[in-house]
């Protein structure tokens, strides 16, 4: 059984994927609790699922792009065989998760979108830095940025573990803090092929 919170139908806000139809997979329960954290109400405790009953509900959506997204899924043991289960049906799959975490066990075929928190988020230091081996080129990176002090320590972690040579990088600021358009200049200056990953969700109400 899995601990889920909604199952829904909508676009997706954020990564590559950002304006495709999207069915969520909100699972329940979270290891961090970040400063700006927008979905608290996962950190509750969810209603639980056979994974059957899952795929079922997400199947009702006719729609073939699936996200997986929380809280932290990976605190769910049967994530795996959900994953498995879905890709079987032909839906892609995008994972989000907050990379303090172990995704060996998840299916190459997956799209990992992994959070490197930054010391805005006052969870940084916890990122799992041995998940970047299971990483393609297919996957995303993403720091979370409240201030110019984020973007430059973001910087600094991305040399560091040359980061740009695995796979696409987003710079995402946290909505309503920054200024975009600042950020923006910020990504530019920087001479880095960082992806500006404005939330869609936060600029468009969709009905």
């Amino acid at each position: 059984m899995i601990s889920i919170i909604e199952i829904f139908h909508s676009l997706q806000g954020e990564t590559t994927k950002a304006g495709f139809p999207t069915v969520f997979i909100r699972m329940a329960g979270c290891n961090l609790r970040c400063v700006y954290c927008d979905t608290q109400y996962a950190w509750e405790e969810g209603i639980q699922m056979a994974i059957d009953e899952i795929v079922k509900t997400v199947e009702s959506f006719h729609c073939k792009l699936v996200e997986i997204t929380g809280g932290e899924p990976l605190e769910q043991p049967e994530l795996p065989d959900l994953c498995e289960k879905l890709l079987s049906k032909g839906f892609s799959i995008l994972l989000e998760t907050n990379g303090t975490l172990d995704i060996s066990k998840i299916p190459q075929k997956v799209v990992k979108a992994i959070d490197i928190k930054c010391p805005g988020s006052n969870e940084s230091g916890k990122f799992l830095y041995d998940n970047l081996k299971h990483l393609s080129p297919k996957d995303e990176l993403k720091f979370v940025i409240s201030s110019k002090e984020d973007f430059i320590w973001a910087i600094s972690e991305i040399e560091k573990h040359d980061l740009l040579s695995i796979c696409t990088i987003n710079i995402s600021p946290v909505a309503g803090v920054l200024n975009n358009a600042e950020v923006a200049r910020w990504i530019i200056d920087s001479g880095k092929n960082l992806r500006l990953n404005l939330q869609l969700h936060k600029i468009i109400e969709i009905k």
